[in-house]
């Protein structure tokens, strides 16, 4: 697709998923969803779960932490950008400053400093901006191997992806490096969670869709609030330093 398709293709789907508002079932999909979940248990349990488990037992925490990190800064950067499309610009320095203080201080976002340093982590991606521009989520979607999500989730996962720090790698083995390293460390980090899940979960996909959609009323409601205020231009942030 050439590159002048983009925003015509983003508009597009902006005007279809708001006409897509959640309907009184949250769920219209729920039994291609059951299969695609069914199949996402059961590459974790084969390769994810093991692979995870083998690596939080072997590597100690004090490095994990590191990698956490690392992987968290990486991202700062597709955060800020997505802050300055919301309107909220202090936020996006933040969180420009804060790649700058924990890719240098930090020693490559190993370690964590900016937090310390009044520069919170904020993870925002682009299903956020579009939340933010009052595109509905729509239906509750599970994607193969990514997991919960919805319909506004669908039209912003190609742009995530494109944004993704090993998308902006030209070396086809280290970026291939990096998202496997970061798929591990992200399912690290889950296996307590999953695993309390697994032990009081009756219905595990019932389960992780409503914390799914409630998450997903949490935000939408934290950002209302957030545009309910006066967004700052960037010459009135930098006035006020």
């Amino acid at each position: 697709m050439r590159p002048t398709c983009l925003p015509a293709l983003l508009l597009a789907s902006s005007v279809w998923l708001s006409g897509c508002a959640t309907p009184q079932n949250p769920d219209p999909l729920e039994s291609m969803n059951r299969k695609t979940f069914a199949l996402n248990e059961g590459v974790d349990k084969a390769v994810l779960k093991p692979v995870a488990t083998a690596y939080k037992t072997a590597v100690p925490a004090r490095i994990r932490t590191g990698v956490s990190n690392f992987f968290s800064n990486l991202g700062d950067p597709w955060s800020g950008v997505n802050l300055f499309l919301q309107g909220r610009v202090k936020d996006g320095l933040s969180d420009i400053g804060r790649f700058g203080t924990n890719t240098t201080v930090g020693l490559l976002g190993v370690m964590d400093v900016a937090t310390d340093w009044g520069m919170p982590h904020q993870g925002e991606d682009f299903n956020d901006t579009l939340g933010s521009w009052g595109v509905a989520g729509g239906a509750y979607l599970v994607f193969p191997l990514f997991g919960p999500s919805d319909l506004r989730g669908l039209a912003a996962l190609p742009i995530n992806i494109m944004a993704s720090a090993s998308s902006q790698i030209s070396d086809a083995g280290t970026a291939n490096v990096l998202t496997v390293l970061g798929i591990v460390d992200t399912r690290a980090g889950l296996l307590e969670i999953t695993q309390l899940i697994d032990d009081v979960a009756l219905d595990k996909y019932l389960f992780v869709r409503d914390a799914y959609l409630q998450r997903r009323k949490q935000r939408e409601s934290e950002q209302a609030h957030d545009n309910d205020g006066d967004h700052e231009s960037a010459a009135e942030v930098m006035e006020s330093r």
